[in-house]
């Protein structure tokens, strides 16, 4: 069974090789990384890496049982308790519900392991899989998004607000500088 995993040094290898293999099907619907990002792989990497070691990101992948990434997951620009949302499955799982119930767990895991009270997902107007995704999800549109954050394309913005579960020790808003009333 896949498993959803923090991303880590030890995935370099399976992640640039899910890129490569996928690079002409994310293309179709998706701006291409382009060859700089295959040539510069290690060093992007890394500061991906960093990021998340700097709390400004969170980047997941969804792992097979033989190693291989089939999805990267991520949470970035983290900030005021909202994140954004990007992912990508492999061909070869598109369209059988593995975006849609790895996006799902990353929604909860968001909201209790990262204390994040809403997720934005911006998907270009044509990707009609993606927003089937985020609309199962729970996600709903907000508005247009802008062209340049599309790499040019026309696009919609998605938002789906994240319900804290009560931990112990009293309501997630106490201790956290934000009164009841903002949650």
């Amino acid at each position: 069974m896949p498993e959803l995993q923090r991303l880590h040094a030890g995935h370099a290898p399976a992640v640039l090789a899910f890129e490569r293999a996928n690079r002409t099907y994310f293309a179709a619907s998706v701006p291409d990384r382009g060859d700089d990002y295959f040539d510069q792989f290690t060093d992007r990497y890394d500061a991906l890496l960093a990021e998340q070691e700097a709390g400004i990101c969170a980047f997941h992948v969804l792992v097979a049982e033989d190693g291989s990434v089939l999805g990267r997951f991520n949470l970035v620009d983290i900030e005021n308790h909202t994140a954004e949302l990007g992912y990508r499955v492999a061909q070869h799982v598109a369209g059988r519900g593995v975006a849609t119930t790895t996006v799902r767990e990353l929604c909860q895991l968001a909201s209790a392991q990262y204390r994040l009270r809403a997720l934005r997902a911006a998907t270009v107007r044509q990707n009609a899989a993606s927003q089937k995704v985020l609309t199962k999800a729970g996600f709903v549109p907000v508005g247009p998004a802008d062209p340049a954050h599309l790499g040019g394309k026309p696009g919609t913005w998605y938002q789906r607000d994240l319900v804290h579960p009560i931990l112990p020790g009293g309501p997630p808003w106490e201790g956290h500088g934000h009164s009841r009333s903002s949650v």
